[in-house]
């Protein structure tokens, strides 16, 4: 058995453990049953049978020049014909029918396929069958293998494959990466430079001198119309595409349309009228400023998320007017964040100190992602909410007093985060610029449905923020911050204090207790007050309750387990130096000391058994 369980492979091997854990006291018994079990697992025709067109299965498909492997399909259908033709495997007469055969004929190249079907028809004619059998078809690929394998055939010289290797290039793993340098400064002028002259105004800007079309110039765009025109009329270039002199408007061919009017008699950098402001970004030609020397840098995201270096992340905030009902004139502007995930609607106590509102107060339970907190607070109804525009007008519904409300203003939408995302620009003039006078005091929850349903939304692409048009106006949702590396400023942690016993505790350590040590010694007494009575002269010092909270410097420490105490004691009374000087040790076995079973008829069960697996099997 120990041996199967060695050589046996994994899933065999554990077939045998079951057993052998079963017959532990009868090794010849579980031999027995495993070798039954094996047979009947790995053993049965069924199972034999299986592998056998498993392996056809997960054979792949041969190409034309490839013989080796046509050799090995050949080798492995004779293994299959061996099998077949000594009648132990039944199902593998099914090889002898067509759709037996025909999976196999499909792992050959095409020119092959096409010559069995030749062949076998001519077999079936000549012979009176439904179809060739098994072994026909063996003979067939063994002797189409032994033809393309045959070396006085192989019309591909040495000398072609050699030359034919060494004229292609060597494929390279490396991918080749192309970029155009984007930053010249005006020192880093070449003699290549020189050769882009001033009639190719395409390339080079007769403004700047730079490499920059003239139609993309922004200097040239800023100019009025009658300057354009005399700059083009000083340096012979084309009215109407701004990109040629070699040629005149009125022979001008080349396909264009004006941006602004639509026009197709003239570029867009020769409209007549003020151009429309554009991202200047996108229309500059890539020339320097009127201090070329001047380094300048442009921060978008301080604009956006203003001196704090910090993410920025503007949420469902709009700008409201609140006022009692019938009393329009006492109206309030504040901030309202539209919470869906609020059952009720909630208002600072700084509410009812605006509208003088003395309502009565009453308990609530508030559950939130801290825990749920029993609080009380005073209920304000009878008031109305409208937005900036005057257009909506919605009564509240009861609201309760409660100062957990977020009172961060950075989550606030602004203009400016709308102009600098491109798909929000539209909607700059929509969004109001912060009131700092108005404060955030309303939390309006899902008892309020009608301000959270959205009439209008512009999404955007991927992880950048949206905008919702709501009855209240326009939010903007989302990350809205133009960078990623932003440092926190701030840290917040729970400051814990450290008892003498070195437990850390939230509570206050009082100023009273000291403790002193003049001299550390084995044994440690704290001068604060201790549970333990050590200073007891009835307390005996080896029993647990008088030294259980005893400090020593071992404290820390693995304490020895009781086979180590044992293993100790025997080396300590046990250990001795003799008549030769020699230190003598015992040896540290357990007492008393059980002496070794005789084990002789079983050494010999496994000898007989080993002599009849080689004779069994000499090989």
């Amino acid at each position: 058995m120990d041996l199967l369980l060695k050589w046996l492979g994994r899933e065999s091997a554990q077939h045998v453990e079951q057993i052998r854990a079963i017959h532990i006291n009868q090794p010849q018994a579980g031999l027995n049953m495993i070798w039954n079990r094996l047979d009947e697992k790995y053993g049965s025709a069924e199972a034999i049978e299986d592998a056998l067109f498993k392996r056809i299965e997960d054979f792949q498909k041969i190409t034309n020049r490839d013989h080796s492997k046509l050799t090995k399909l050949g080798d492995l259908l004779m293994e299959l014909q061996s099998a077949k033709s000594e009648g132990d495997l039944p199902g593998l007469s099914f090889l002898d029918t067509a759709r037996g055969v025909n999976p196999i004929v499909q792992k050959l190249p095409y020119r092959l396929q096409e010559r069995w079907i030749t062949v076998g028809a001519s077999y079936k004619q000549q012979k009176h069958v439904q179809y060739p059998p098994f072994s026909y078809f063996v003979d067939f690929v063994c002797q189409e293998a032994k033809i393309a394998s045959d070396p006085s055939f192989s019309f591909i010289s040495h000398t072609d494959t050699t030359q034919t290797s060494r004229a292609g290039p060597k494929p390279n793993k490396f991918k080749e990466v192309c970029v155009h340098k984007t930053e010249i400064s005006p020192q880093a002028c070449t003699d290549t430079d020189k050769t882009l002259t001033l009639d190719d105004c395409d390339k080079m800007c007769p403004i700047h001198r730079k490499p920059h079309p003239l139609r993309k110039c922004r200097a040239f765009k800023e100019k009025s119309f009658e300057d354009r025109m005399a700059l083009l009329r000083e340096n012979n270039i084309c009215f109407r595409c701004c990109s040629s002199s070699t040629h005149i408007a009125r022979n001008c061919k080349i396909k264009l349309q004006c941006t602004e009017c639509k026009s197709e008699k003239h570029h867009t950098a020769l409209h007549p009228l003020p151009r429309c402001e554009s991202d200047p970004l996108l229309e500059h030609g890539g020339e320097d400023d009127k201090s070329a020397n001047q380094l300048q840098v442009t921060s978008k995201c301080t604009a956006v998320c203003g001196g704090e270096q910090t993410n920025r992340s503007c949420s469902k905030i709009c700008l409201v007017k609140v006022y009692p009902v019938g009393c329009r004139d006492r109206a309030v502007k504040l901030y309202a964040i539209l919470d869906e995930q609020s059952n009720r609607s909630l208002v600072r106590s700084q509410f009812f100190d605006v509208f003088k509102d003395e309502s009565p107060s009453a308990p609530y339970t508030l559950r939130t992602c801290a825990g749920v907190k029993e609080a009380a607070g005073r209920r304000a109804s009878g008031y109305v909410i409208e937005s900036m525009d005057g257009n909506v007008h919605i009564p509240l519904p009861s609201l309760i007093e409660c100062n957990n409300i977020p009172n961060n203003r950075d989550e606030i939408p602004t203009p400016e985060v709308a102009l600098h995302h491109p798909h929000l620009k539209s909607l700059a003039h929509l969004i109001p610029v912060i009131d700092p006078q108005a404060q955030i005091m309303l939390l309006l929850g899902r008892d309020l449905i009608r301000v959270h349903k959205v009439r209008k939304q512009v999404n955007g692409p991927h992880n950048l923020p949206y905008a919702q048009q709501l009855d209240l106006g326009w939010v903007i949702v989302g990350n809205v911050c133009l960078g990623s590396n932003h440092m926190p400023q701030s840290v917040n942690t729970f400051y814990t204090k450290t008892m003498e016993t070195t437990r850390p505790t939230l509570f206050e350590s009082c100023p009273n207790v000291f403790c002193v040590k003049e001299k550390y010694s084995n044994i440690y007494i704290p001068t604060y007050p201790s549970l333990s009575s050590e200073t007891d002269p009835d307390c005996d010092a080896n029993h647990l309750g008088c030294a259980v909270f005893r400090q020593t410097k071992e404290d820390n420490q693995l304490a020895p387990s009781i086979q180590d105490g044992f293993f100790m004691k025997i080396m300590n009374e046990g250990l001795h130096k003799d008549s030769n000087n020699s230190w003598v040790a015992p040896l540290p076995f357990k007492h008393p000391r059980k002496r070794l079973p005789n084990n002789k008829p079983q050494a010999l069960k496994c000898l007989l058994s080993l002599k009849h697996n080689f004779k069994r099997k000499p090989e």
